[in-house]
């Protein structure tokens, strides 16, 4: 009796070890010289989500979490592909990674498709209620958290005005399947509303028809904009392109397509967004529940003028801008 008593107390302390390693997906792991298996999932490559990226790893290196020495980070792009995207998460889920960042709107949603338990942020997601991976922005109630890269619409309206003052009709090119997109588009039509501009869709559903959808519109509109769409950055130097050779300005969501001919921006630090997401991620690391931190967005703004263009389509730029 006294053996079998041994026994039992032994497999109840060792259950009780199993139980404390395998809840372990903070920085208590860290302690005990377990290396954190970070997966990273991206939607396509283009310089916004790659600098977030790097912002990411970076912050999380500022913090003392550092790949190849306390944490492993395995990186997977899906190179635009959606069904690629819901493979990488699933094969997250299947490794028990100890937490997924999800850069940009479809690779967050393909992770939340794929895991309710494990810890993860987004980052370049813009708006993660309309996506479906947070219920407010106060809470988000599941096992996500990150920061959105939403920027001020109005703002950047006005900056265009102030450039561009004589125009009536703007085009926007954006992807008809990515939610974040569709939202960016109706905030784009309201504020236009106001300013007595008249807003031409032009939708697209891949790369491949950016070349005839924008060519057929490009002589009907008087500057274009382009929003915070992965399909759309993928192309930048194609539309940037077509834009020059017909005078048409560029409003640009994020900056990069400024070096690519177009006119301007006024948006977020990619780099610095993904930084942010990467404190939030430390204090998951570090015990915190993803629904007990606030999603949140970058407050400084940056505008970025392309003088060459300007000068090429006969725009002044006001001293008062920059």
């Amino acid at each position: 009796m006294v053996g079998k008593k041994k026994i039992a107390m032994l497999l109840a302390g060792l259950l009780g070890v199993s139980s404390f390693v395998a809840c372990q997906k903070n920085g208590e792991a860290i302690k005990d010289n377990k290396k954190v298996e970070i997966g990273i999932t991206q939607i396509v490559q283009h310089p916004a989500l790659d600098l977030a990226r790097e912002g990411f790893i970076e912050g999380l290196r500022e913090k003392g979490y550092e790949d190849g020495k306390n944490i492993t980070i395995d990186y997977q792009n899906a190179q635009g592909d959606a069904a690629t995207s819901q493979t990488i998460a699933q094969k997250f889920v299947s490794e028990d990674k100890d937490m997924i960042l999800a850069i940009a709107t479809p690779s967050a949603q393909a992770v939340y498709n794929a895991t309710k338990e494990i810890p993860s942020v987004f980052t370049a997601v813009t708006d993660p209620v309309a996506a479906g991976i947070a219920e407010s922005w106060e809470s988000s109630g599941t096992n996500f958290t990150g920061v959105s890269d939403m920027v001020p619409i109005d703002k950047q309206l006005q900056l265009l005005l102030k450039l561009v003052p004589e125009v009536k009709t703007l085009g926007v090119i954006f992807n008809t399947s990515e939610a974040n997109s569709i939202v960016q588009v109706e905030t784009l039509k309201e504020e236009a509303i106001k300013l007595n501009i008249e807003v031409k869709e032009i939708g697209v559903t891949n790369v491949n028809e950016i070349n005839q959808n924008l060519t057929a519109v490009i002589k009907s509109i008087d500057a274009l904009y382009t929003p915070t769409d992965n399909t759309v950055a993928s192309a930048f130097d194609l539309i940037g392109k077509i834009a020059v050779e017909n005078n048409v300005p560029i409003l640009g969501a994020e900056e990069a397509v400024v070096d690519v001919g177009g006119l301007c921006s006024i948006g977020i630090d990619y780099f610095k967004l993904g930084k942010e997401t990467a404190f939030k991620a430390v204090e998951i690391l570090e015990g915190k529940k993803p629904a007990e931190i606030k999603i949140s967005t970058l407050d400084d703004m940056s505008i970025k003028i392309n003088r060459e263009i300007a000068a090429k389509l006969g725009i002044k730029i006001p001293e008062n801008i920059n």
